[in-house]
């Protein structure tokens, strides 16, 4: 079968515009209800001091000086801190998602991964680190890194992206441009990088705001993993906010959670208009393609019979400085499909 598989992206000077332009003593506030506390973070960049002191998940974290010494676990912390130009403060990364964006390429020459999971904690122990920035609360866990309080102990700060908080009050319920923006300034706050998260926000706002969301009502399914349950993108997470605004209707919007398991015949019912299909080399689209069109009953889904399949990077799905570009990723590819639908 001639399988069409549309998958744009940016414009190469508009990517490097929106990631890599800015490469190169205060109170900060929680994170808690979509908020990562971006006024009281302004307030402690704008002092230009340290010790910056913050709520992150629950976790009291005081930095008393810029870190020098990072370890960033997944991909949405490591980019993060290229695209603030501090790639030389990296000493390991882990767990990423996928391969760097052509505009953080550069600032990534050299960069030290250290394992393809959450490594342990004797390999991160012997890189000596002062800090650890992590994308998910279970980084931090015995298994993993180490608890936050022992690495404390150890004399090694941590950060948690507070799009993953999970306790009540702190997970971002639901997650909006904001928060990610929030957590950027927060980053550049802690990471001695006030001026350049402010740019690297600024440039995102404006490339948020220029974006044109599809006129016509479309369904869509978020189709993140699985065969037997597949897992889709719920009503409260980073799935659910890049739809949003490239002008998709999640089928699964009502669900109040961020991704979650749902029946084979729950996406037959909805038969969605188009289906998002997140991009892993453990999990490709192209595998995820190869169930639907398998499947008796999903082959007959209208998306399935017409190919409208819509590709993202995992690394630009979960809360991070790429999801501006998912979601104008999303527009692009749909006006494509909405053009081959009329010929």
């Amino acid at each position: 079968m001639n399988r069409r598989i549309v998958f744009l992206v940016m414009g190469a000077a508009s990517v490097g515009m929106l990631l890599g332009g800015c490469a190169g003593g205060g109170t900060v506030g929680s994170g808690g209800s979509g908020s990562s506390g971006s006024s009281a973070t302004d307030a402690a960049a704008a002092a230009g001091g340290y010790p910056v002191t913050l709520d992150n998940c629950g976790t009291s974290v005081t930095v008393a000086a810029a870190p020098e010494r990072i370890v960033t676990i997944k991909s949405s912390t490591t980019e993060l801190l290229l695209a603030l130009g501090l790639g030389d403060r990296i000493v390991g990364s882990a767990f990423l998602d996928g391969p760097l964006p052509a505009s953080l390429a550069a600032a990534g020459t050299g960069l030290n991964v250290v394992s393809d999971f959450v490594p342990g904690q004797e390999a991160v122990l012997a890189l000596a680190p002062d800090f650890i920035y992590g994308g998910w609360e279970s980084n931090f866990s015995a298994d993993g890194v180490g608890e936050r309080a022992q690495l404390e102990g150890l004399g090694i700060g941590s950060y948690v992206s507070p799009a993953a908080c999970k306790g009540d009050g702190y997970m971002p319920d639901p997650l909006t441009f904001d928060s990610v923006f929030a957590e950027i300034t927060q980053a550049g706050a802690i990471f001695g990088r006030a001026d350049a998260a402010d740019e690297l926000v600024k440039t995102q706002e404006k490339a948020l705001a220029t974006l044109v969301p599809t006129g016509t009502k479309t369904t869509a399914l978020w189709y993140s993993s699985g065969t037997d349950s597949p897992y889709v993108g719920a009503g409260i997470g980073s799935p659910e906010m890049i739809m949003q605004a490239a002008g998709l209707t999640n089928v699964f919007a009502d669900i109040h959670d961020t991704w979650t398991s749902v029946g084979w015949e729950s996406v037959i019912a909805a038969n969605p208009s188009v289906i998002v299909l997140v991009d892993a080399t453990w999990n490709t689209a192209a595998s995820k393609i190869a169930t639907l069109e398998a499947n008796p009953a999903t082959q007959e889904l209208d998306a399935v019979k017409n190919q409208r399949y819509i590709v993202l990077p995992f690394a630009a799905t979960e809360a991070g400085i790429r999801n501006v570009e998912a979601a104008g990723s999303t527009i692009d590819q749909l006006t494509v499909l909405d053009k081959q639908k009329t010929k």
